[in-house]
């Protein structure tokens, strides 16, 4: 599946960002919004929740738990610096989406006996959507890990995360991932809709 991940360094609001992706065949939207205030990410979920529930679309928001839970969003996305995601599950519930972020198997190890139903892989590559970068994983260290993972028998989702383009996606289906995180390529292309329906149309049906 392609999730989106909202982008505050383009000139699109992030509304329209979203709306975009939507009518792009888009149904997995994290709201990243790093630097704004609760009331400013409220006043988005507000205008878009409506819109994703349509087309059969669910948010999670980047970080903030107790956001996540007022809102009644569908779940978050939880860095390493973040909330433990076994406090996160407490706070939100057993059918809440959480997801977290690894950039080494030993991160996968960390959480791989807690209840979280992804796990973001990377960054593939250098990315300026997110400050203060772990190192790259290249598709060699992606491949590295999802193999690690099946041996040591860990089924948790692995989606792969940080300035994936159209052209990377086979390569990191092969490598073992099942999902794809994107943001640049779609929030900076001229057609946010087309860009969206094409990455969707290199996934797998029911991805």
């Amino acid at each position: 599946m392609l999730q989106y991940i909202t982008n505050t360094q383009c000139d699109r609001p992030v509304t329209e960002q979203i709306k975009a992706v939507l009518n792009g065949g888009c149904k997995w939207i994290q709201i990243r919004m790093k630097d704004a205030s609760d009331e400013e990410i409220q006043k988005v979920v507000e205008e878009v929740k409506p819109i994703a529930a349509e087309k059969g679309a669910f948010l999670v928001l980047d970080d903030r738990v107790e956001l996540c839970e007022k809102l009644e969003l569908t779940g978050v996305h939880l860095g390493k610096n973040d909330m433990l995601p076994a406090q996160a599950r407490v706070k939100l519930g057993p059918l809440a989406i959480i997801g977290v972020t690894a950039n080494t198997f030993d991160d996968v190890i960390a959480v791989r006996s807690l209840d979280v139903d992804y796990i973001g892989i990377g960054p593939f590559r250098h990315t300026l959507t997110k400050e203060n970068l772990s190192p790259i994983l290249g598709i060699d260290g992606i491949k590295t890990i999802c193999k690690e993972m099946e041996s040591n028998g860990i089924e948790i989702p692995r989606v792969a995360v940080g300035g994936i383009k159209t052209e990377d996606v086979k390569s990191l289906l092969d490598a073992g991932c099942n999902g794809i995180a994107v943001s640049g390529a779609i929030a900076f292309a001229d057609d946010m809709e087309a860009e969206t329906r094409k990455f969707i149309s290199l996934l797998p049906i029911g991805f």
